[in-house]
């Protein structure tokens, strides 16, 4: 999935660096800027300033809304310094179960795995994507494909030294999308081979997303537009030009039709064919950040830097519920893999938020309400992600710490602690792997053996029912720069 593109936390030196480049003076840099000492807004300025240095349009683009996505686009800052999250020492798994991939120069900001085999691929800022091989035995040497960013210049092909903001696998799995900050969308062959690349577009691209059908990719980003492309002949298709300001994600309803959000606050529902969005929902105060269909596609989710989220109908125009609880952004959100149209139709559907208050919480939709609040992190939640059968979680936080939840009980059942703060999750097709990708390119692959002691924590409802996995996990590692964190999670059925 396109899990939203995290980039660099860039220095005071490194924005000396691109006035003096640009030929601008610091006085005409906005005062409130200059006297802030927030590391943010050191970001928004050099991504101004990057901007202005190139050939794309900022007649209206103010540093006002470029801080509106590139809180998206960026690490967290924190005045404090960052606890250490212990772990329970009853539930460590041994170091020697962990398998550390290395390979990226720079951080790894975002991980996908293949939908039908053991193959993860992972996008960062040294303008590369990989392929990671790991079908074979856990015990033996990995593989990776190096998927090298270009662009071509003076008849030569050179390396664009921009991050890879997006990538997204198709239906069977057999071609990988990327989107790059130099604004180019390419695909790529399961061998590494390019297939082909999509147009430029104006400025960087934020999301793109295969259709099911596999014949069209949607991106979006800094332009303030979607664009379908044909993905046979790579092709532009049809350009929506609704959103007033940058384009944050995309989430297709069926083969034509797709949602995006915006830095806007507004939603449009666009449909290939057409000149104007079918549907606009508006409610938000704040930027979305993300919106996710359920598998029905009949719902669309939304979050957003107002603190809540939002459910919304293709039937009515107000939204079906709103959701608060948060107490600060939230960031991403998830549909679990249950209920009608999916392959768990006898589990009720959830929703998964995760905000920078450092929560997780489930919700059901039907009511409205949340069941849990998962509080273990100590730092802002980047990416949640449900097993393929609903009943765990994963979560992964600025703290370090990927944590896996039984959405059942609530409880945490595993946890990893890594050494870089954690930009995202993903479950193999499986669900016997978590792969999470982490600003220092931390990655494990972990094959957790059986708990001795299985009845440890089992708690027992009156109708006798098991809330959870019988007991816990976790895992430390000295990971180094430029790898993907995977993890194997355990999944031990308890006899009632």
């Amino acid at each position: 999935m396109a899990l939203p593109a995290l980039l660099l936390a860039w220095t005071v030196a490194v924005v000396t660096n691109l006035c003096t480049a640009s030929g601008l003076s610091m006085g005409l840099i906005p005062v409130d800027v200059q006297q802030s000492r927030d590391q943010s807004a050191l970001r928004v300025l050099t991504l101004w300033l990057e901007l202005s240095n190139s050939s794309h349009d900022l007649s209206d683009c103010s540093v006002d809304t470029l801080a509106g996505y590139t809180q998206r686009l960026s690490t967290k800052s924190h005045s404090e310094p960052v606890e250490t999250t212990e772990v329970d020492g009853d539930v460590e798994v041994p170091p020697n179960k962990a398998r550390v991939l290395r390979g990226h120069e720079s951080e790894v900001f975002i991980c996908a795995w293949s939908p039908v085999s053991d193959l993860l691929a992972s996008g960062s800022t040294d303008s590369t994507a990989r392929i990671w091989d790991l079908n074979g035995n856990s015990n033996g040497a990995s593989t990776q494909l190096v998927l090298r960013h270009c662009i071509r210049e003076r008849g030569q092909d050179v390396p664009s030294n921009r991050d890879v903001t997006s990538l997204d696998w198709n239906s069977d799995g057999t071609l990988l999308a990327t989107g790059s900050y130099d604004g180019f969308a390419r695909i790529w062959m399961e061998d590494g081979n390019l297939a082909r690349t999509l147009g430029q577009r104006r400025g960087p691209i934020f999301a793109l997303k295969w259709n099911k059908k596999g014949n069209y990719i949607v991106s979006a980003g800094v332009d303030k537009t979607a664009i379908i492309w044909d993905a046979h002949t790579g092709e532009a298709k049809q350009q929506f030009l609704f959103h007033s300001a940058p384009v944050l994600d995309v989430d297709w309803q069926n083969n034509t039709t797709f949602a995006s959000c915006s830095t806007d606050k507004c939603i449009h529902v666009c449909r290939l064919g057409c000149d104007r969005p079918v549907k606009t929902f508006q409610g938000h105060t704040n930027e979305v950040n993300a919106i996710k269909w359920n598998p029905s596609r009949m719902l669309l989710a939304s979050c957003s830097d107002d603190s809540t989220l939002k459910i919304w109908s293709m039937k009515q125009d107000t939204c079906v519920h709103d959701l608060q609880a948060h107490s600060k952004e939230v960031y991403t959100i998830k549909w679990s893999p249950t209920g009608p149209a999916t392959s768990n139709p006898n589990a009720n559907i959830m929703l998964a938020s995760a905000s920078f208050d450092s929560t997780v919480r489930l919700w059901d939709v039907e009511r409205g309400v949340c069941i849990h609040t998962l509080t273990k992190h100590q730092e802002p939640v980047y990416s949640v992600a449900f097993s393929p059968d609903g009943k765990y979680l994963a979560s992964g936080s600025f703290d370090k710490c990927v944590h896996i939840w039984n959405t059942q009980s609530g409880r945490l059942a595993h946890s990893y602690r890594g050494t870089g703060s954690i930009f995202e999750v993903c479950w193999n097709a499986r669900g016997d792997k978590v792969g999470a990708s982490a600003s220092d390119g931390s990655c494990a692959e972990v094959h957790t053996p059986p708990d001795p002691s299985p009845d440890r924590n089992l708690r027992f409802s009156a109708d006798h029912r098991c809330p959870g996995p019988p007991g816990h996990w976790s895992l430390e590692s000295r990971p180094v720069p430029g790898t993907v964190c995977l993890l194997t999670a355990l999944h031990v059925t308890p006899t009632c």
